[in-house]
C-alpha cells in the first residue's frame, strides 16, 4: 500500500456514489499516467485507488449497503486487470466511463439535496 493517508471515518460518511466517484478520480489519474508513460505517477494513483477501494469495502461491511460489496470488489478487480493482464487498450475507456457515472450521480444528488 501507499503512504497516502486519508480520514477513513470521514470517508465512511460519504455516500456510496461519492466514494465511487472519488475512486474514479484515482482510476482516471492512473489511466492518464499510463497513457503518458509516467510509471511513477501511475503507481501512486493505483496505490491510492486501492486504498480507497479498501476503505469503501470496510465502510460497506459495517452498513446496510453490504449488498454493494460484490460490485466494489468486481470494480477493483477490473481496474487492476487493466494494468496487470494486458487489457488496458481494450478496456480503459469502459472502466473510466463506469466510474464517471458515479461522479455524475453524486454531483446530481448533492445539488438535489442542497
Amino acid at each position: 500500500m501507499s503512504d497516502y493517508k486519508f480520514d477513513r471515518a470521514r470517508w465512511a460518511q460519504l455516500t456510496f456514489e461519492e466514494q465511487m466517484g472519488n475512486i474514479g478520480s484515482e482510476v482516471g489519474r492512473a489511466i492518464i499516467a499510463h497513457r503518458n508513460g509516467n510509471t511513477a505517477r501511475e503507481t501512486r494513483a493505483i496505490d491510492r485507488a486501492i486504498d480507497l477501494f479498501s476503505a469503501t469495502v470496510e465502510a460497506l461491511i459495517r452498513t446496510k449497503y453490504s449488498y454493494r460489496l460484490k460490485e466494489v470488489l468486481r470494480a477493483r478487480d477490473e481496474f487492476l486487470r487493466l494494468f496487470f493482464d494486458n487489457t488496458f487498450e481494450k478496456d480503459a475507456d469502459n472502466i473510466e466511463r463506469y466510474f464517471m457515472y458515479f461522479a455524475f450521480l453524486a454531483r446530481a444528488n448533492r445539488h438535489h439535496n442542497h
